[in-house]
């Protein structure tokens, strides 16, 4: 059995095999990470989060996003995760109202934010929270 099928398996085993209520789904995942999530835990964003998206993939002024970054969450910042809430949503979220509203702070200056889960992982790759945001990640993006 391949990693991507075990790692299905375990989706199917947190939400129900035929589970076609997404809202229901994430609410199970909510219930099975406040469960096993060892909190806090640092993390890190998957990939550069919406407003950045123009000033990476763009050409945007450089300065103008080094700036940006004193403000706003960065993908390439680290932070710890503090908290899950399901009906979360603010204006860092790329699917707020869908996603689970993660609360975190930044650790280099305390600053904190709710950022969506699905686009975070774990820094710490040989802990058992990686697996478990990971999991959240792909049942997010592929059960949608």
């Amino acid at each position: 059995m391949s990693k991507t099928d075990k790692q299905f398996e375990r989706i199917d085993a947190i939400i129900g095999e035929d589970n076609d209520d997404f809202g229901k789904a994430v609410t199970l995942f909510v219930k099975h990470l406040k469960a096993n999530l060892k909190l806090p835990c640092e993390v890190k964003g998957i990939e550069d989060f919406r407003w950045e998206e123009p000033y990476i993939l763009g050409g945007w002024s450089k300065k103008d996003y080094e700036k940006l970054k004193k403000t706003q969450p960065s993908y390439s910042d680290r932070y710890q995760l503090l908290d899950l809430k399901h009906d979360g949503d603010s204006v860092w979220m790329m699917c707020g109202g869908e996603d689970i509203a993660a609360h975190v702070q930044r650790i280099s200056d305390g600053k904190k934010f709710v950022l969506g889960l699905s686009e975070l992982k774990a820094t710490e790759k040989k802990s058992p929270n990686f697996q478990l945001i990971d999991d959240y990640g792909v049942f997010f993006w592929n059960y949608r």
